[in-house]
């Protein structure tokens, strides 16, 4: 027994200390400029914003109510920490391989043996056999088969956390979208309710002149086209305000029908997001660290397949007791055997392990080829977000200068019609105008808000530096 442990001990030993046959492994190159372009002269102030809760830097208590509920209430998350499960559940599979496998049996066996079998002088016999015992099992990793397929499957399970984490953060930036969307449409309809009243007074005005004989028919007509334009208008964005509740009620899990969010006019300015520089991303963002670890997995396998190349060898051993008798646990009734060292190699098999190899190396290929269009993707995005972010913020300021202005001429325009110095197309056009603007600002402040949401998720979902 002393030289069976030793042979198993120095058989283990080469087992571990085995060669690997997967290529050495580094993170494909990706082109990365030192700082972004669009980002200029311009940086943005830190925002005290733990990574976890980004959406918190819009100061929003409904929004921070709206995104805990994402992490128990959406189905599609659930199923990716399913994934996850999954994935962690392949590589505690993979790592059992690197252990002996050991199986334990007991048997009992009444037996009659024939008189008339060959080579037999001593005529029919009865026997018990009575036995118990174990096997043990064990592939030695001289070629690191085993290895690197734990290796492979380790980089799955770490690449399926991070698709985690990627379908967290964009069901959390969806839902900071869509709620500042009907934000959005509830400042709008505020507006129209406000516009309808105006007109509705202006109706009043026009047809108390038509009455009196100082506006004609068309002025009626004119003014009552508008203001019915504006109460479709409003009814229209109810419409839409609905739709969008009940797509967040579908992101946290609630049914529709029992979910409603308060009608609010919050129209806030976006938060400064600190973007850094483009290495940073690399690091940050999930699913560029879910494609570089898939990329690594592919790695792996090339020496999975690689090892097939070569002889399997393995070990088996087997021990315990067998007797005819009750008295089976006793030192003579003992028996064991180490054995047999057995390698397997496959002669001939028109080509197909090497084929095997080629598909490896090909399917590496292919993940570094997606984890560097991934990265490229990630870098358009933010530049793509930091270039709408400078535009939308020029923009804002002239539309509010422009806002202004159509809202002057509006007024001066109804002045002078009650004063009989134009008439009613003129105070139409400015109406129509002054609306036109209003309604555009507020939707330049939502996108303002839609982009710095974009931002976050571009960047990672880290809105601190």
């Amino acid at each position: 027994m002393p030289r069976a442990r030793a042979a198993l001990t120095a058989i283990f030993a080469a087992g571990l200390s085995g060669c690997s046959l997967a290529p050495p492994y580094s993170v494909p190159a990706a082109p990365t400029a030192p700082a972004y372009k669009e980002l200029g002269k311009w940086q943005s102030a830190e925002v005290g914003v733990a990574p976890g809760a980004w959406w918190s830097a819009f100061g929003d208590t409904m929004l921070d109510e709206l995104e805990a509920r994402i992490e128990k209430g959406n189905p599609d998350l659930a199923g990716a920490v399913a994934r996850y499960d999954q994935a962690r559940g392949q590589l505690r599979e993979s790592q059992a391989a690197q252990l002996p496998s050991l199986d334990a049996g007991v048997s009992a066996e009444r037996a009659r043996v024939s008189a008339g079998r060959p080579l037999s002088s001593s005529g029919a016999a009865r026997y018990t056999d009575l036995r118990l015992g174990g096997s043990l099992a064990y592939e030695i990793d001289l070629f690191g088969r085993v290895r690197n397929s734990v290796r492979a499957n380790a980089a799955d399970a770490q690449a399926s956390e991070q698709d985690v984490a990627a379908v967290r953060l964009g069901l959390q930036a969806t839902l900071a979208d869509y709620y500042f969307q009907m934000r959005g449409l509830d400042a709008r309809a505020v507006l129209l309710r406000q516009t309808v009243e105006a007109f509705e007074r202006a109706f009043e005005l026009t047809d108390t002149r038509h009455s009196g004989g100082i506006a004609s028919g068309i002025d009626v007509s004119r003014s009552a086209a508008l203001l019915s334009s504006a109460r479709a208008e409003l009814s229209a964005v109810a419409g839409d305000r609905a739709a969008f509740e009940h797509a967040i009620a579908a992101l946290v899990g609630e049914s529709p029908s029992s979910f409603s969010i308060p009608v609010a006019e919050i129209q806030r300015q976006p938060p400064a997001i600190p973007v850094g520089v483009p290495s940073t991303l690399l690091q940050r963002r999930p699913d560029i660290v879910a494609a570089e670890r898939r990329v690594a997995a592919a790695n792996a396998r090339i020496g999975v397949a690689r090892a097939a190349l070569f002889p399997s060898l393995t070990l088996g051993a087997t021990g315990g007791f067998e007797a005819g008798n009750s008295d089976i646990l006793s030192a003579p009734n003992g028996f064991w055997a180490l054995g047999p060292l057995s390698a397997a190699l496959s002669i001939f098999d028109g080509g197909a392990r090497r084929a095997r190899v080629r598909i490896s190396r090909a399917q590496y290929d292919e993940a570094a080829a997606g984890y560097r269009s991934t990265v490229l993707a990630a870098f358009r995005e933010v530049e793509d977000d930091l270039a709408r972010a400078h535009s939308l913020a020029a923009q804002e300021q002239d539309q509010q200068a422009a806002t202004r202005a159509a809202e002057r001429t509006r007024d001066l325009a109804l002045i002078r019609y009650r004063d009989g110095a134009s008439d009613y197309l003129e105070v139409v056009t400015a109406q129509t105008a002054a609306l036109d603007a209003q309604r555009s600002l507020l939707e330049v402040q939502s996108r303002r808000l839609q982009i710095a949401v974009d931002t976050v998720r571009a960047i990672g979902g880290t809105a601190a530096g």
